[in-house]
């Protein structure tokens, strides 16, 4: 096991894994940036190292610093998070030539997955469901249309390095192909460096559905079960639940082979999860692999009682696991607590808590690194917390959600509380008839 590890992260994610380490008896070290230096994540390491100015690419992207800070604090181990370097090559690349163990995926891994035209190539290969559409990059707009004519519209241009949203345009008719095709191109350069893109079908009523994967070293792959992830807003998500109430226990078992597949197609090892879209008929096909802890990791630890952080960690060590599946004995919901406005279209809302309260209660849990006086950077992601309730039933679990976030008193700044708890009342999404486009039709505006 290691002895110590260097957590090349911020916020809420980095305190998750210092209190997973505390308990594993691992030393820790925390870098941060001159922004973060009262962040909790600083206060709570056992060791903290300044590793520059605000923004990203100076401190949180700036490799030489991290390594720089692990070799002067003897870190044998570098915990990525999710974000940032979590799926950079070159940095899992770098750690293995300085001797430092990168917990999270090789170089290899990486690259096969970060490439979306390649990931579905590797998919396929393994027996993985695809979406139908071009094999590989389109090299021109007539290409794209005769692909296009074949799979029948609409279809959705997307770029091969992109992320978010970006680079990504729907075509319903032949017309609108060429200024699509340009407009996907223009936003990917200059979002990613890269203009490539592919063509898919665009599938219709889609629900986001991902499968939590393990691999060790020894070659055995594990799943752990699915998310909902699809309650999102521009490709972003604030919602996420397991299990889904639209997944039957054969799809669970299905998608979860499939996800187990395309893991040992790449010999996998650590935890990642494969992203599926499904459509209205409970067809699935591969969207993408994350090859990293998630966001929304901790809805799938309480229904299953497993810390995956944990076993992450003794992963890259070197551990076994033990190779059995793992399914829902509970509900889960995570909401995604933002310093945003929801009533103004989400803008950012940075500036220092003055009061704070959270919940509490039997199957309540609070993933944040804020507390009252913290001043929220402007320099970073918008996400402050999550806010987790566990209960027997999805119909409990809502009503525990709702309670729970009535209790959660954020004064300073705008938070993303009074959507979720507008849409924990929401007949649709009460019923689990949702799928990725449901708040394109919400009613932000009556939001309180």
């Amino acid at each position: 096991m290691f002895k110590k590890i260097l957590i090349a992260n911020r916020g809420e994610i980095a305190l998750r894994i210092i209190r997973t380490c505390k308990e594993m008896g691992v030393k820790t070290v925390a870098v941060y940036s001159t922004a973060d230096k009262e962040s909790l994540h600083v206060r709570f390491a056992d060791e903290a190292v300044c590793i520059g100015p605000p923004p990203s690419s100076q401190s949180y992207l700036n490799i030489p610093n991290i390594i720089a800070a692990a070799e002067i604090t003897n870190a044998d181990a570098i915990h990525p998070g999710y974000g940032f370097l979590s799926e950079n090559a070159e940095f899992s690349r770098i750690c293995a030539d300085n001797g430092i163990k990168f917990i999270g995926a090789s170089p290899e891994m990486i690259n096969q997955m970060g490439d979306k035209a390649s990931a579905k190539a590797t998919m396929k290969k393994a027996g993985v469901p695809t979406i139908p559409g071009s094999e590989g990059l389109l090299k021109s707009v007539e290409e794209g249309l005769k692909i296009a004519e074949q799979i029948k519209y609409p279809v959705i241009l997307k770029a091969t390095a992109g992320g978010g949203g970006r680079g990504m345009r729907i075509v319903k008719d032949p017309s609108e192909f060429e200024k699509a095709w340009n407009d996907a191109r223009t936003e990917s350069k200059a979002a990613f460096g890269n203009d490539g893109l592919y063509l898919e079908k665009f599938v219709v009523e889609p629900r986001h559905i991902e499968i939590q994967l393990i691999g060790d070293q020894h070659g055995q792959v594990a799943h752990l079960s699915e998310r909902d992830c699809s309650i999102q807003r521009r490709h972003q998500k604030l919602v996420e639940e397991t299990p889904s109430p639209f997944i039957t226990d054969e799809l669970r078992e299905n998608m979860g082979q499939a996800a187990i597949a395309g893991a040992k197609a790449i010999n996998y090892e650590g935890v990642g999860t494969i992203e599926f879209l499904v459509d209205a008929n409970r067809d699935f096909y591969f969207m993408e692999m994350n090859t990293r802890i998630q966001v929304e990791h901790p809805i799938t630890e309480e229904v299953i009682d497993y810390d995956l952080i944990k076993e992450q960690i003794k992963v890259a060590a070197g551990e076994k696991i033990t190779g059995k599946n793992y399914y829902p004995k509970m509900h889960a919901i995570e909401c995604r607590i933002n310093a945003e406005d929801p009533k103004n279209g989400f803008r950012p809302s940075p500036g220092k808590i003055t009061t704070l309260h959270t919940p509490g209660g039997h199957g309540v849990r609070i993933d944040s690194h804020v507390y009252s006086g913290y001043t929220i950077p402007p320099n970073y992601d918008s996400m402050i917390g999550k806010l987790i309730v566990t209960a027997q039933t999805r119909e409990e679990a809502l009503v525990k959600m709702k309670r729970a976030l009535s209790e959660f008193v954020i004064e300073g700044i705008k938070t993303t509380i009074p959507f979720h708890l507008k849409l924990m009342d929401d007949p649709g999404f009460k019923a689990g008839n949702f799928t990725t486009k449901y708040l394109e039709d919400f009613d932000f505006g009556s939001i309180e």
